[in-house]
Parts: C-alpha cells; structure tokens; sequence
C-alpha cells in the first residue's frame, strides 16, 4: 500500500490482486465546499424562483429546491476532475476504463471515492530458446492451379436462361417467390419475391434447394422443410415449415473459354493461357508460404503460452473482442439484415471470446519478451518504417505520418514494430518441425 498527497486530494493505492488496483481518492472539504460555492452561484444566474427577482433567490431556498440534483451533478464532476490527477499521482497504468465508486458529496465534507483499475500483469517468461514450432510444407501442385483458374472462370461466367419449359437441376440458378408458413401461419422472414437460388450451394435451409430440382420457370410448387435446432432465428428454431413457390426464372452459368483471349481479359500484360498459369502459380506459392509462416508464429506463440502462467485483465480482453465484433459490424452492415446481423453479433460476441484472449496473451507476451531484450525502435527506424507503409499504400511518408498522427497511433505502431522483433528472436531460437501442408 502507498500513499500520495496532491494540493487538494490525498490518493492511496491498494494491490488488490495482480492485475487490479484500488486507489482511495480523498478530496478535502475546502474543494468540496468551493465546488458547492460555484454551482450555486450558477444556479442562481438560471433558476427563476416564485418571489425572487432573477438571480436573487437565496442559496437556502435553492438547497431546498435543488440540494439533491446539485449534489448529484458535483459527484459527477469531482470525480471527472480529480481522477485523472489521482491516476497520475499514483503511479498507476489503468489498461480499461476505470470502476468508480462514489457517494454523493457533501458540501461541509471531505469527498471520498474509490476507483478499481485494471493493470498489465508481470509476466515470468520461461526459457525462450528451444521452443517448439511447427511449420507447413509448402507443396503446389497442377490441380491447384487449375482449380484456382476454375474460380476465376466462375467468378466471371454469364448467366443465360435456359430454354422454356426447361426443369432445374443441380446447379442451375432459380429465380422464384416463396411465402412460408409454420402450423398454417406466415412468419417473419418467411416470404420473398425474386430471390435467387443455386440449387446445390447449400445456402437455404436444409431440403429447399434439392425440392426445387424439376420445377421450370412459371410452375408452382411445395417446399416441406425443418429448421435445425440451432437456426439463429430462435422463434422458428427446431420447427417445421411449408413452402408455398413459384418459379419465375431459371438460368444457368456459362464460363468463358480457358484460352489467350481469357488470360488477356484477366491482365493484358499476359502472352496467354501458359503465362497466367505461371502467374497463378506464383500467386499461389506467395500465399502457401505466409500461410505457413502464419501457422509457425501460432504454433510458437501457442507453445509459449503454455508454459507462462499470468492472469490477463478482463478489460483489456473486453477491448478487443469489442474491435472485432465493430469490423465485422462494419462489414457486414450493408450485407446482411439488421436483424439477422446482430443476433449473428450476439453469438461471435460469446465464440470469439477465446480467439480475444489469446490474442491478448500474445500481445502481453510479445511486450514481455521486449522489455527483457531490451529492444527499443528508434525515430529513425520509425520513419523508415512509415516510409514503406506509405510507399506500399501509394501514399506521401508526410501524409501517412499525418494522419497516424491525427489518430493517436503512432506509438501503437513503434510498438508493433517491438513486438515483431520480439517475433524473430523466438524464431531465432527455436526448434522447428516440419509438417505436412494442406
């Protein structure tokens, strides 16, 4: 325990466990009855009293009028005003936002609050040379190319309709309306015109898509489906449903000829056919070896992390999980339903959780090895490093500094920059296996 005096408050601190501080800020009642003094003052410029002139109300009829709300709005801002003071004289780096506790002052008292704050834990790395580490084998193979240029082909097909009177099988793009009932009843979400279906892409509910197999376009028919136990809407959820549909449209998918004129349409820097599969490949083996350098860095990380024991803040956790749920917010927004999208937030908010906290591990993990190998980033390294990013992004180095600037990341980045150093002194040291690819 410690304690630090400032001018008007006294601050002590408590270790209330690794990774939690509880500092007990006392502000003198001179600061207090001051704070009272001003609101009032305050209120009494505003407040038009029944039987006062403006700004002539005494402060006795305005303690009995407005004591409690005053009272409230001080607590509100006394805390707001000395918490960062009591932060600063503690010593203490809180790592989430801090947990207040508060009474509601009084004006001829000393105001007394308590905040909890959350800290980085003292990591006790173990022995870093040696770690295991597992690394992929990079193995590229002719059918990985030539399903790579499958993709392309598919992602570039036209679609024609077929002829009238033509059924739709596996593979052929429906075009229908359909309205759902449950008991008899239309349920929410249960009915659309013109949606479009691929028989075969396994993106409707279990059963629709093959029950569409042999309707042509302007036939009608009946879809009897159930919805799996863990469907995310929870009202339709382990039920059964019928479906009433009309075929309006089928077509099919027509990819372009595997030929120069392809590979030219793709980049017209290409001779031909041979020289975007020489490409692919290229392409293919750049992304299997970052893969494989990805899995080696989990694996090590994975292993350190086994053998280092630390609690890690919840806040800190919390924080990240919150990025990501807002990316894939953001992401998904214009794609995906209101609804659908945050019932389907609700659940990586919980799944996620795991992946957070490791990844929070790593980070504490990283700054640990860091600090014990004393590696510290330069200005000159810093630049020379925005200067790359900026390059890469097609940028000015002065305007990505700017703006890093402008959003309060440039240490952010120094440190990531610490932490992949940290990376490669594990990869330096450790012990490498290698394993089959995928």
């Amino acid at each position: 325990m410690s304690d630090t005096e400032a001018p008007d408050i006294a601050v002590e601190t408590t270790e209330t466990s690794p990774i939690q501080r509880t500092l007990r800020v006392e502000v003198e009642a001179k600061r207090v009855r001051k704070a009272f003094d001003h609101a009032y003052r305050d209120l009494a410029k505003q407040a038009r009293v029944r039987g006062f002139r403006p700004g002539k109300a005494p402060r006795s009829v305005l303690e009995k009028m407005y004591g409690s709300s005053v009272a409230e709005d001080l607590e509100e801002r006394l805390v707001q005003e000395t918490l960062p003071q009591a932060i600063e004289q503690s010593g203490v780096e809180p790592v989430s936002e801090p947990q207040v506790d508060a009474p509601v002052p009084e004006p001829g008292s000393a105001f007394v609050y308590t905040a909890i704050l959350e800290v980085k834990p003292q990591v006790e790395l173990p022995e870093l040379a040696g770690l295991p580490g597992q690394r992929p084998v990079v193995e590229l193979g002719d059918e990985d190319v030539e399903a790579e240029l499958t993709s392309l082909r598919e992602r570039r097909a036209r679609f024609e309709d077929e002829p009238e009177g033509t059924a739709a099988g596996e593979g052929s793009f429906v075009t229908l309306d359909y309205l759902g009932r449950i008991d008899g009843e239309p349920f929410e979400g249960g009915a659309a015109q013109g949606a479009s279906v691929e028989i075969g892409a396994g993106r409707m509910i279990p059963g629709f898509e093959e029950q569409l197999i042999g309707l042509a376009a302007g036939q009608e028919g009946t879809v009897d489906v159930g919805f799996p136990d863990d469907y995310q809407a929870e009202d339709v959820a382990g039920k059964q449903a019928s479906f009433e549909v009309k075929v309006t449209q089928v077509r099919r998918r027509v990819l372009p000829e595997l030929d120069d004129a392809f590979a030219k349409e793709l980049d017209e820097e290409l001779a031909g056919i041979d020289a975007l599969r020489e490409k692919l490949r290229a392409d293919l083996t750049e992304t299997k070896e970052r893969e494989a350098k990805e899995a080696l860095h989990r694996s090590l990380i994975d292993a350190l992390i086994e053998r280092t024991e630390f609690e890690v803040p919840p806040g800190m956790i919390e924080r990240r999980l919150q990025q990501q749920l807002k990316r894939a917010h953001d992401q998904l927004a214009q794609a995906m339903p209101h609804e659908e999208l945050h019932a389907r937030l609700r659940e990586w908010s919980e799944s996620w959780r795991p992946e957070a906290e490791r990844e929070v591990r790593e980070h504490l993990l990283l700054e640990a090895i860091a600090t014990q190998q004393e590696i510290e980033i330069s200005d000159a390294e810093l630049d020379e490093h925005l200067e790359s990013l900026a390059r890469d992004q097609g940028l000015a180095p002065e305007r990505l500094r700017s703006a890093y600037e402008e959003q309060g990341v440039l240490e952010a980045v120094r440190a990531q920059m610490a932490s992949d150093r940290a990376l490669e002194i594990l990869l330096a040291g450790a012990k490498v296996e290698e394993i089959p690819g995928t």
